[in-house]
C-alpha cells in the first residue's frame, strides 16, 4: 500500500462516511483527517492479505476516531455542566453569605431601638402578627402598634442611610 495515494483514493470515501455519521460539514473534514493520521499511523497492521478490503480497515478507523469525538464531547458537555453547577452554588453561596450579612445588619440596628419599637418590630416582622394582634399582645390599642411600627422603620431607615459608605 503506498502511504502517498491512500488520501487522494480513499479520501472523499471516508469524508462521505463520517458525514453520515456526523451530518456536519467541518466535524466530518476534522474526522477524516485525524482518520487517515491514524491509518497511516498503524499502517503496519493492515494485511493486504484479501480478507479485509482497505477502505473497510479505513472505515473502523474512521468509525473509532468518531466515537472518541463523541466521547470526547460528552466529557466536555460533562465538564461545562459541572461548571456550571459550581457557579451557581458559589453565586448561592455568596447569595446566602449577604442575605446573612444583611441580617446581622438588620438585627444589630433593631438592638439599638428602644425595647417597645423593637417588640413591635419582632412581632410584626418575624411573627407576621397584624397590627390589631400586636396591640392586643402589648395592651395597645391597633393604631398604636401601626404608628410605633412605622417610627421603628423609619428609625432603621435613617440608621441604614447614616451608615451606608
Amino acid at each position: 500500500m503506498n502511504k502517498n495515494n491512500i488520501y487522494q483514493e480513499y479520501g472523499d470515501f471516508v469524508f462521505r462516511y463520517l458525514l453520515t455519521l456526523t451530518n456536519k460539514h467541518q466535524i466530518a473534514e476534522e474526522l477524516t483527517q485525524e482518520t487517515f493520521y491514524q491509518a497511516i499511523k498503524s499502517i503496519h497492521k493492515f494485511h493486504d492479505d484479501g480478507t479485509v478490503k482497505f477502505s473497510t480497515w479505513l472505515c473502523s478507523i474512521a468509525k473509532n476516531v468518531w466515537l472518541q469525538e463523541l466521547n470526547h464531547d460528552k466529557k466536555r458537555h460533562q465538564l461545562t455542566e459541572s461548571l456550571n453547577d459550581m457557579k451557581t452554588l458559589t453565586s448561592n453561596l455568596e447569595e446566602e453569605f449577604f442575605r446573612n450579612e444583611d441580617k446581622v445588619n438588620f438585627f444589630k440596628q433593631a438592638h439599638q431601638l428602644s425595647e417597645k419599637k423593637r417588640e413591635i418590630l419582632y412581632l410584626r416582622l418575624l411573627g407576621d402578627l397584624s397590627f390589631k394582634e400586636i396591640g392586643s399582645i402589648v395592651g395597645e390599642t391597633e393604631n398604636w402598634a401601626r404608628v410605633t411600627f412605622y417610627r421603628a422603620k423609619q428609625e432603621l431607615r435613617k440608621d441604614v442611610i447614616r451608615y451606608e459608605p
